[in-house]
């Protein structure tokens, strides 16, 4: 019997050439793979680690190793009370498999997002269907925060995957509920839910059990089945599973320290963290309203395009019972709880992301809406091939000459041939702008993957060029003079991991290497006067100089 073609199957059929080239890439896997490729693999074993994140998780693995305590990280040989456990162990199987290097540390990370992109993929075959799933999937691979995430060497990817598994299966167990499906397929997927919490609070603490815990309690109670989430929420096999992973290491880190991480950890890095400001990243309710944008980008123009359907949807007779429900309210509990938190970061709000690619790909964007969807990126191509002007202004706009010289150095390092670049990509992203016969949802994917390989070969590698390598360069000459190396007034825990060595914060001495900022070397010649020191190694930031006798010249 001959069956008449979707709407979808139509327009492709009648395409013309390239465009329903495209089109027909961008439903392939091949699209998917190449997205993973330029946003997560590009550069991850080869750019610098970054301070002073990844500096500190990769050396308190490598100190955790060096010392045989696989309980109870250090750093700097001080105990770090940051985060549980889970990402030290990862990177510490990745280091001890592959070696010392970049990519062993940011392993885990890119696994994480791997099973990440894994899981929203096949949520999205289960409540949709194939075109849904690579859509969606392609969102998420090229948003420019996610690809940022996946390849550092720092817990969020972990968290970001045990969060959305739980959450995504969380929903899943609502729908088995509602069908009256087997107890034993219930319980199966319950025991899913309760390990992936588990996992979760192993790798951040209570913040991978309290979101997932709110938002699907907000879902249940405003769908009238508070007593299936009830009934799950006091599961005793999936709170003894959740304890059997949990319990162990807690257990083995008080028998080592006594109560010194819970209360570093619980309370300096859960609930005054969320009451104060930490490290100035604080506290504006407007802040993610703000950034947002940057973390989708370059979809950000697409989430008002199709507002409009969205509204209409949760205006519906069943929008109570609706996917678009859940995922709005997964959204907004994650908007609203870290808008009002003393300390923000980006990557904070990258844990409601998810509802919003699977969103995305669910409710393609109008044609007719085809200048908003398109311009947050090419604003952001507009801003790059405006940046050396920017970075002369700002240099010139600064008071210190420190911040003058690195804003300087960023100014040379994108203005020779990576102008011609950003130019080009603008060019590009305009005439996709311009390109009727291309879906909106195409154009949009390809500028992804243009961003993804813009911002993964030049932008990153550029930026780090300047304010890492010259780190990564000192540690490497002060593990070839091999003496005792401290640093001054300079917090750079990656100089740690590349020497392979603790380096003490304290006054060099005589014979000594010593690590500090370029702007405090007269400092340091009057706090260490009458003994001289000769500089080793200065680029950028950092200066490495080593500390003579008493009367050397």
């Amino acid at each position: 019997m001959q069956t008449s073609a979707t709407p979808f199957q139509s327009q492709q059929r009648h395409s013309p050439g390239l465009a329903g080239l495209l089109g027909a890439f961008l439903q392939s896997p091949w699209s998917l793979v190449l997205a993973v490729i330029l946003a997560f693999f590009l550069g991850s074993n080869t750019l610098p680690l970054t301070d002073v994140d990844e500096g500190a998780f990769s050396e308190a693995t490598r100190e955790m190793l060096a010392r045989g305590n696989l309980v109870s990280p250090t750093l700097n040989e001080q105990p770090r009370h940051d985060k549980p456990i889970l990402i030290y162990w990862a990177q510490a199987a990745s280091v001890s498999l592959l070696g010392t290097s970049e990519f062993a540390f940011r392993l885990p990370s890119l696994l994480a997002s791997l099973l990440w992109l894994w899981a929203l993929y096949r949520f999205c075959l289960r409540h949709g269907d194939r075109r849904h799933a690579q859509l969606s999937s392609l969102i998420m691979v090229l948003s420019a925060q996610v690809g940022l995430i996946a390849k550092a060497a720092i817990a969020d990817a972990l968290l970001n995957l045990f969060i959305a598994l739980a959450l995504l299966w969380i929903y899943d167990f609502y729908c088995l509920a509602r069908q009256a499906a087997s107890p034993e397929r219930i319980r199966r997927l319950l025991l899913a839910i309760y390990a992936a919490l588990g996992l979760g609070f192993l790798t951040k603490g209570p913040v991978a059990v309290f979101l997932p815990l709110l938002v699907s309690g907000l879902f249940f109670v405003s769908a009238g089945a508070w007593r299936d989430w009830l009934r799950a929420a006091v599961d005793r096999r999936g709170w003894l599973l959740f304890l059997a992973i949990v319990l162990p290491w807690h257990v083995l880190v008080y028998l080592d320290q006594g109560d010194a991480f819970f209360r570093g950890f619980y309370l300096q890095h859960n609930l005054n963290r969320y009451a104060s400001t930490f490290e100035g990243h604080g506290g504006n309710p407007f802040y993610y309203l703000a950034i947002l944008p940057l973390i989708l980008l370059p979809f950000s123009g697409w989430l008002p395009a199709i507002a409009g359907v969205l509204w209409r949807k949760l205006k519906s007779s069943g929008s109570r019972f609706s996917l678009e429900r859940y995922l709005l309210i997964w959204f907004g509990v994650v908007f609203i709880f870290f808008s009002f938190s003393r300390t923000q970061l980006p990557h904070y709000l990258l844990y409601g992301c998810t509802p919003l690619f699977i969103l995305l790909g669910r409710h393609r964007s109008s044609d007719g809406r085809r200048w908003l969807a398109m311009a947050p990126v090419i604003l952001m191509a507009v801003f790059l091939v405006a940046l050396p002007l920017v970075l002369d202004i700002a240099a010139g706009l600064s008071s210190r000459p420190l911040e003058q010289m690195v804003i300087g150095e960023l100014a040379q390092a994108f203005d020779d041939w990576s102008s011609g670049v950003f130019i080009a990509w603008l060019a590009a992203l305009l005439g996709l702008a311009f390109w009727r016969a291309l879906p909106v949802w195409q154009a949009l994917l390809l500028a992804g993957l243009l961003q993804a390989a813009v911002f993964s070969s030049l932008v990153l590698p550029r930026l780090l060029a300047v304010t890492q390598e010259p780190v990564r360069h000192a540690a490497w000459l002060a593990r070839q003079y091999g003496g005792e190396v401290v640093a001054w007034r300079l917090n750079q825990p990656s100089f740690s991991v590349y020497r392979d060595a603790v380096t003490t914060a304290r006054l060099p001495g005589a014979g000594e290497l010593a690590l500090t900022r370029t702007d405090r070397l007269d400092e340091l010649a009057r706090a260490l006067a009458p003994l001289p020191f000769s500089e080793v190694y200065r680029r950028g930031h950092v200066a490495l100089v080593r500390v003579g006798e008493v009367g050397q010249p």
